[in-house]
């Protein structure tokens, strides 16, 4: 039982490495959270599945069921931090257009008061 529960947490493990070698990028939210919800589920799975007799389906189901949670949870971190980097970007941009507005107005001062 013991070894079926290690070779399946190494399976899982392997899967999980592999997967994200495969980018040189950095891991998006999204990837992370597949693929720890799909370690956190592979691992319940087993132990699960080993108190049944069936470690390896219990991880393969487990799996499965985590990598669909955590791809959910990841994928709206992920839609959060885009529309944060876009308020972000937007605000950035009103504030340089409210300091060009300001350079013109302290401008236009100085204009009046030299008249």
């Amino acid at each position: 039982m013991l070894k079926s529960l290690i070779a399946t947490a190494g399976m899982a493990l392997a899967v999980a490495l592999f997967l994200g070698g495969c980018d040189g990028q950095p891991l998006t939210d999204r990837e992370m959270g597949t693929g720890g919800g799909a370690l956190v589920g592979a691992g319940t799975g087993a132990i699960i599945g080993a108190a049944v007799g069936h470690p390896a389906a219990g991880a393969a189901i487990g799996g499965g069921i985590g990598a669909v949670g955590g791809y959910a949870v990841g994928n709206e971190m992920q839609n959060q931090q885009v529309q944060n980097d876009q308020t972000q970007s937007q605000i950035q941009q009103q504030q340089s257009e409210i300091e060009a507005q300001r350079r013109q107005i302290d401008d236009l001062r100085s204009q009046q008061n030299t008249e």
